[in-house]
């Protein structure tokens, strides 16, 4: 994923004009609102994309523990 803030490119998009038509009228931020849609997009994609290596991470430390356990400093 990219840096966030890395810099702005203006983009045209299409949207529904009953929901523009309603955004507008709330004061909704439309970019900011697109942006964060295709963040949580972005996200989503990424968690379905590596949910078998992180079910296969969590199985892993609940059989093993987590690494370097025993080097902690405070009691959980």
């Amino acid at each position: 994923m990219g840096i966030q803030g890395s810099g702005k490119k203006a983009t045209n998009l299409s949207l529904d004009q009953e929901l523009l038509k309603d955004a507008k009228a709330l004061g909704v931020n439309i970019s900011a609102a697109a942006e964060d849609g295709v963040r949580h997009a972005l996200r989503e994609a990424w968690l379905e994309e590596n949910r078998e290596a992180l079910t296969e991470w969590g199985r892993w430390i609940e059989e093993n523990g987590l690494p370097l356990e025993n080097h902690r400093m405070f009691n959980v």
